[in-house]
């Protein structure tokens, strides 16, 4: 007998028995009030599900919610409302996309094997999980009913990674050009190779020409001129015309805070490099000065004033950018990101994403580019896309994401949009958990590296 049998034969028996499936894992106990079935899917990745005694017949299934979720306070809040929650981790697929999608779909049948069938099963997640969940939307539309991508790389992957080499070309070229720290083809040595960036752009930033380019990398890069303190609390928003303030944002977001995009830059791209095989970026016949001139209006002054103080011709480093040797992508690698996924804005079922405005991660810029294809395929009025106003990478409040969660199943229940007005949301918010929510009404920016 195989080993999918006998485990599908155990559970048949369990759930026939009228046992809850607590005893499906001794490490990670079921819910109150709920029912749990947990095991691996084909490729060995984990999956976990709770469905309450009262179900709604909505079902969640979030990439990493096998890692932990369980206990979270979102998960309680939702088995309260009646959601069946679950989902899968990412240990497996890592950064292979495509395969991370592909289980959200076998997670979902072995969720229906198990309590049967949904009636509306919702792609949701935050992170990677939200780029998952809108890869899910599109590539199983027909297993699907809707999607609630979180903080995700809405810009696809290789539109994402084209961004994160901008950022960190820019940073080389014109602080550290002699320095071996490496833009692409990440070391083995990978948590060496993050403290050696992160120390080499703070060095930088105590000097006034150090902050001057760490700003305009930021600028090109689209980061936020926002981000948490290094020991993750929250910094106060500053004020358009506070150059200081915009500048020590963007630093924060950059090297500073408890997850530092340079951090992540090398981490990730490591691990995709050695999946796809080589590098997939690239920034040959890119305009750096195009870049600039298209960011926000409070970093194009903070750039040039403290380029102004620090003595330092910002047209100069311009050209200095525009003559610097550029990057080449190897065109297998890029096949590889375009499996896991590049977005073709084609919706077929409700999307409705959520981005904080401060995220230094999944930057906000990369919202408006799939907003962009969604208006270009006609097909925009399957999404609402909100934003909230926050610094770091998904850092919501529980309610925040409650409210989102329950506008989308109103949106299937009636067939048609409620209200995702933010103060609509933020009322939601503060019903669900008791704390004031903070979406806001927000014009992203143009993303930079759209891609194709």
């Amino acid at each position: 007998m195989s080993r999918r049998l006998r485990g599908g034969l155990a559970l048949a028996i369990v759930l026939a028995a009228g046992v809850p499936t607590a005893a499906y894992s001794a490490e990670q106990p079921c819910a109150a009030a709920a029912r749990c079935t947990a095991g691996q899917l084909a490729d060995g990745t984990p999956y976990t599900f709770a469905k309450p005694a009262r179900w709604n017949g909505a079902v969640l299934v979030d990439l990493d919610f096998a890692a932990g979720g369980l206990t979270s306070p979102l998960t309680a809040s939702l088995l309260g409302r009646g959601y069946a929650v679950g989902g899968t981790t990412r240990t497996i697929s890592s950064w292979n996309i495509a395969r991370a999608i592909d289980n959200q779909a076998e997670a979902l049948g072995r969720f229906e094997a198990a309590f049967g069938r949904a009636r509306y099963a919702i792609a949701e997640g935050r992170s990677m999980g939200g780029m998952v969940a809108a890869g899910v939307a599109q590539v199983y539309p027909g297993r699907f009913a809707a999607a609630i991508p979180m903080c995700g790389g809405l810009g696809g992957a290789v539109g994402q990674w084209n961004q994160k080499l901008d950022t960190v070309f820019t940073l080389k070229t014109l602080l550290f050009p002699d320095a071996a720290l490496p833009v692409t083809g990440i070391p083995a040595d990978v948590p060496g190779t993050q403290q050696q960036w992160l120390t080499a752009v703070a060095s930088a930033q105590s000097s006034a020409a150090g902050k001057a380019r760490i700003a305009l990398a930021a600028a090109i890069g689209q980061l936020p001129g926002w981000g948490l303190a290094p020991d993750g609390s929250p910094t106060p928003v500053p004020a358009g015309h506070d150059v200081d303030g915009v500048e020590q944002g963007m630093y924060l977001a950059l090297a500073g805070g408890p997850l530092p995009y340079l951090g992540q830059a090398v981490s990730s791209r490591r691990t995709i490099e050695q999946l796809a095989g080589g590098n997939p970026s690239w920034n040959t016949g890119v305009d750096y000065a195009r870049q600039f001139a298209a960011a926000a209006p409070e970093q194009r002054n903070a750039v040039r004033r403290l380029y102004e103080r620090a003595g330092l011709d910002l047209p100069a480093d311009l050209g200095r950018l525009a003559a610097a040797p550029r990057v080449a992508a190897d065109p297998a690698a890029v096949r590889y990101l375009e499996r896991g996924i590049v977005f073709t804005g084609e919706l077929r079922i409700p999307v409705l994403t959520v981005n904080g405005t401060g995220d230094q991660i999944s930057t906000v810029a990369q919202q408006q580019s799939y907003g962009s294809l969604a208006r270009r395929t006609g097909t925009e009025s399957r999404l609402r896309q909100t934003y909230v106003r926050t610094a770091g990478h998904c850092t919501y409040t529980t309610g925040e994401q409650q409210a989102a969660i329950d506008r989308m199943l109103t949106r299937l229940r009636t067939g048609h949009w409620p209200d995702t007005a933010p103060r609509t949301m933020n009322a939601l918010s503060a019903a669900a958990d008791g704390v004031p929510g903070r979406y806001l009404s927000y014009v992203p920016p143009r993303f930079n590296r759209p891609y194709p």
